[in-house]
Order: C-alpha cells, then structure tokens, then sequence
C-alpha cells in the first residue's frame, strides 16, 4: 500500500510540475524598484522589471491638479504618514497610466516601489499585499485600464483588500488603479428599476449600490478630461523637442490635422504625433 501511495504521489507531482513557475532568485528590492506580479496554480511570483521610460512627473503637460494631488498623496505614504488609495479615471490618452509610471522615476530614491497586477491575477491579490506586509519598503500596487463585466467577480478580490478585510492591506501598500469608468462595472438602464424616492430623496437600488460601491473604497479620485488646443500643441511641442525636432509653423500645421484626423486630442494623441513627425524630419 504504501509503495502504492508513493508511486501515486510520484505521478501527481509529475502532472503538477508543468503548472510551476520557473525557480527564480529571490527579488531584491535595495536593487529592483519595479515589478510584475502573476498569480499560478500554487500562488503567484514576482518578476522584476524596468520601467518603460524615464518621464518624470514634471514632464506630463496638462494635469497639473491630478499631479500635485497624487504625489502629495503618494509621499504622504512614503512618510509613513495616512495616505489614500486613488482611482484615476476618465478620457483615454490623457496621461492617467503615465503619471503613475512616472511616480517611480521621481520617487525611488524615497523608497517607493512600484508593483504592476493585469486584472485577470487580481484574485491574487491578498496573497500579494501579504507578502509585502514585513518589507522595508513602501509599495504602489497598481492595476491599469481597470473595468469589470457584469459577470467577472475579480473585482471582489479588490474590493475585499481595499476596505473588506479583517486586517486590510499592510500599511506599507497603497492601491493605484487607471480606468476610463468612474464606476469601474458596466451601468445599465435596468440598474435603476429598484430605485426609489423617499421623502424627496433618491433611494438606488442594490444593484446600483453593488456598482459604486467598489469605487467609493478609492479615498483619492483624480479627474482627467480631454484637451483643448493650447493644451495640445503645447504637449506637441514638448515632445517633438524632447525627440530632438523642432515645432515650427508646419509642424503646429501638421499637429492640428493629425488631431482631427484621430479625432481627439489627447497627450497620447500629441506622443503619437511628435514620434511621427521627428520620424519624418531631420533635427
């Protein structure tokens, strides 16, 4: 029986051993200031990373209000101070995902680290915040173009650590999400049949109290909107000479149609535009 057993767990340790993650050493955060978390069958790892570019907080152009309020929000944590979890939401290309990212290129050196989860490991998530609890450092853990279908429950998983937990996240982590939804869970006429008026007050009903209530955990919202014109030609021509080009008369020209041919006007649509143009032009 027992050599019977042993062959049996012999064989199932065979089948599992495809479903682990590669051994890898250990992450170094003195040397690693950001990374990916992946969640698997037995958990979720780490894998270190580099940020993407080098922008810094200074250079985003457009947002001086959503930028002051998270990076006073952002080193009031790494105080050790009350900080608040912050939801960026609104209009696509407006320099949301960016300004995040540009957190950990000012911010390092004060001993921010910066942790990036897709929404699909979300479940992961209290496994993650736990293994960060004991750490000397202080870490954003951030999810990107965050939004839920009405069938996806992963979003329970956020909701829990943010404000559901019986210990709640460590007070080393703080939460940073990016979403062009406000509610972050798709709204529906439906939603409002159970609402109800009461002594002139309005009354929603529980799906719609369910819907808001993820994003009411975000103590922090930052509002981003899409650009007027002076805004985008100056964001043009900030990048243009960050790539080495000059903003002459054509290239203003040239930046306004390439803004109504995509039909918005945006930092991405002005990074998109800048590539383009020093692409085609010499310095």
């Amino acid at each position: 029986m027992n050599a019977q057993l042993s062959t049996r767990l012999l064989n199932l340790l065979d089948r599992l051993e495809p479903l682990l993650p590669p051994e890898r050493a250990p992450i170094d955060w003195s040397r690693d200031i950001a990374a990916l978390w992946q969640r698997h069958a037995l958990g979720g790892r780490l894998t270190p990373v580099q940020p993407r570019d080098s922008v810094r907080v200074a250079e985003l152009i457009g947002i001086d209000s959503q930028k002051n309020a998270l990076v006073e929000n952002t080193r009031t944590f790494l105080r050790g101070r009350p900080a608040n979890h912050a939801l960026l939401w609104g209009a696509r290309g407006t320099g949301k995902s960016s300004l995040i990212r540009a957190l950990i290129n000012d911010l390092a050196g004060e001993g921010l680290r910066l942790i990036q989860v897709d929404r699909h490991d979300l479940v992961g998530l209290p496994t993650l915040v736990q293994t960060l609890r004991d750490s000397d450092y202080r870490f954003v853990v951030y999810c990107d173009d965050l939004s839920f279908e009405g069938s996806d429950d992963a979003y329970k998983a956020l909701k829990s650590v943010l404000d559901g937990t019986l210990t709640g996240p460590p007070d080393n982590v703080l939460l940073y999400a990016t979403s062009n939804r406000r509610h972050l869970l798709p709204e529906s006429m439906t939603d409002n049949n159970d609402t109800q008026v009461v002594g002139g007050e309005i009354h929603h009903g529980d799906a719609v109290e369910e819907k808001i209530s993820l994003s009411d955990r975000f103590g922090l919202w930052l509002s981003f909107y899409p650009f007027d014109q002076d805004t985008y030609l100056q964001t043009c021509a900030h990048w243009v000479a960050h790539l080495g080009g000059q903003f002459d008369d054509a290239a203003e020209a040239e930046a306004r149609r390439f803004a109504l041919s995509r039909g918005v006007r945006s930092g991405r649509a002005a990074w998109q535009f800048a590539i383009a143009w020093t692409g085609r032009h010499d310095a």
